[in-house]
């Protein structure tokens, strides 16, 4: 699983570096049923004008239309950046099975940065693995904001 892990989030990353090509805060996601990739996305917040546009937000729409319904029970989603609250609400609203993220994000991530969601409170509980190429997804998040200073 670990090999797959790793796969998938590289893949994440490539989504990473095209927000990074459109001056979006690099952030990718890959949406995995099966071992297949349904979707990919990067963060659109600037390009779409709407603070909603994150990579996670737009994989789970963009899946949820091709396939007509609202869950997602057998998905996994591989992100580069820990969700946000917003974005961790739509992977529970979605019911995603697997969360797998690489860097974690202590300003906003609300996995298990500084929010720590209740997920014990909640109807639906997805599995997390947090760190997965933390190192490469953590720099090109770094290396933006640095550039940005």
């Amino acid at each position: 699983m670990m090999e797959n892990d790793e796969y998938f989030m590289r893949q994440a990353l490539c989504e990473a570096k095209k927000a990074l090509g459109e001056d979006e805060v690099p952030v990718g996601a890959v949406l995995v049923k099966e071992n297949k990739i349904l979707h990919r996305a990067y963060n659109q917040t600037i390009l779409k004008s709407d603070p909603t546009a994150h990579a996670e937000v737009l994989a789970i729409r963009v899946a949820c239309h091709t396939f007509n319904n609202h869950r997602l029970p057998d998905c996994d989603l591989y992100v580069t950046l820990e969700p946000c609250a917003m974005c961790l609400g739509a992977l529970i609203q979605a019911r995603i099975k697997r969360l797998i993220f690489g860097a974690y994000d202590p300003k906003a991530g609300a996995v298990k940065s500084i929010m720590r969601f209740p997920f014990e409170k909640t109807n639906h509980r997805l599995e997390i693995k947090g760190g997965i190429l933390e190192a490469e997804c953590g720099k090109i998040l770094k290396d933006f904001f640095k550039a940005k200073r």
